[in-house]
């Protein structure tokens, strides 16, 4: 039964955003630390070139 509830779960507009990891160097330190974002699926590669 758990397994038809997760399914159908999982159907719908969900699977149209992707969760997106960017590694940015910081300018104080030159550290770099790792933003986390959802974005649409259409807008990924505008999103990783800004």
């Amino acid at each position: 039964m758990a397994k038809k509830a997760v399914a159908s779960m999982q159907k719908g507009e969900g699977r149209t955003f992707s969760k997106v990891i960017k590694m940015v160097k910081s300018p104080k330190t030159g550290a770099y630390t790792f933003q986390e974002e959802m974005v649409h699926n259409e807008k990924v590669k505008e999103y990783l070139t800004k």
